[in-house]
């Protein structure tokens, strides 16, 4: 869409500098923008690139407002106003109620007519899909699945049986919601399965990338705060319950029964043991293997970069040692100490005599 500097001014509530009859039309980056594009200053290594960019307009801060040759949206936060710009100019396509002819749909599902139900889609007994949701290709919607009003499903997503999806949730391609979690008892030889009769339960605005799995609780249920932000490629054990608003990034896992706090970060690689309490407002790094709980808000790291196996054994076999190792360490340097105080007395009192 077009739209010009001054209503999109007002959109945002952010201040104009220039003119404000100038039209923009899209989002993009500041080296490659035309004369339609919006584009965005958030890391002030890019400041040289305001005196050439190409764009129709720019958003920074204050800070960097002198260095624009272009007109400016004034903000306090350059990227989450670039942001609010871009669901502005790029919005999602409105959800046309109807289902495809090649969609399977059992008698007893209940679909608002406002809902799109795409080709390939299977809805099973009792699915209720609510207003202006989109069921994308492929996706598959099992027994007693709900699904609230303009929520997402873009393509092959699978919400197995008894799924509760909150409203304006978003589910990239390859998402599995609700199988049944790792739960297996040692008879001998053998593992034994154990039944996962809980279910998996998203809040609302929450959003899961592409081939993450929330795996159903074995008894209670898997909860997944409002707000909450999974990437691609996560792994959500049974029972793990995420608060409102926490993040985490691609790759990583969270072992069964562990309760995460609200407003977290947990990077990239994140391996969390089970059965943790990681408290509201903690931070994770990337790569960070967490073995215990954290109560207290904070920023947290671990994670050791890769070597040989044998020195790697041989090292972790030496950090036991390291806290001897310093006390024993501190004893002999005052003692060297002392050895060179006595020694230099000694000197002193030899000269004199």
């Amino acid at each position: 869409m077009e739209i010009c500097l001054s209503e999109l001014s007002a959109l945002l509530g952010v201040p104009l500098r220039g003119d404000g009859e100038v039209l923009v039309s899209h989002i993009a980056q500041l080296t490659q923008a035309d004369e339609r594009g919006l584009a965005f200053l958030g890391d002030p290594k890019y400041r040289r690139h305001l005196a050439t960019t190409g764009a129709a307009a720019v958003i920074l801060s204050e800070a960097d407002a002198a260095l624009a040759q272009t007109p400016v949206l004034l903000s306090d936060n350059p990227y989450l106003t670039f942001t609010q710009a871009a669901r502005i100019l790029h919005p999602e396509p409105p959800v046309v109620g109807g289902i495809h002819p090649s969609a399977v749909i059992d008698p007893d599902a209940r679909i608002d007519p406002t809902a799109w139900i795409g080709p390939l889609a299977i809805l099973e007994s009792g699915v209720v899909v609510g207003p202006r949701v989109f069921i994308g290709p492929g996706c598959i919607l099992g027994a007693g699945v709900e699904v609230g009003e303009d929520s997402r499903l873009v393509a092959r997503v699978t919400l197995c049986a008894g799924t509760r999806v909150g409203r304006r949730a978003l589910l990239h391609p390859g998402a599995v919601i609700g199988r049944d979690g790792f739960g297996f008892a040692h008879d001998g030889d053998r593992w034994i399965r154990m039944p996962q009769i809980g279910r998996a339960v998203l809040g609302d605005d929450v959003e899961i990338g592409a081939n993450t799995t929330v795996d159903r609780g074995a008894i209670g249920d898997t909860l997944v705060g409002h707000g909450v932000k999974l990437d691609n490629h996560i792994q959500i054990g049974h029972n793990v319950e995420i608060g409102d608003n926490t993040a985490m990034a691609a790759n990583t896992g969270i072992s069964g029964s562990t309760r995460i706090g609200r407003n977290c970060t947990i990077a990239g690689a994140v391996g969390m043991a089970g059965h943790l309490e990681i408290g509201d407002n903690v931070h994770f790094t990337g790569m960070a293997m967490v073995t215990r709980s954290f109560l207290e808000p904070g920023s947290y790291s671990s994670g050791i970069p890769a070597m040989p196996s044998t020195d790697w054994r041989r090292n972790v076999a030496r950090f036991r040692h390291l806290d001897d190792l310093t006390r024993r360490l501190k004893q002999l340097e005052a003692c060297i100490e002392t050895m060179a105080i006595t020694t230099e007395q000694v000197t002193t009192e030899r000269g004199n005599s």
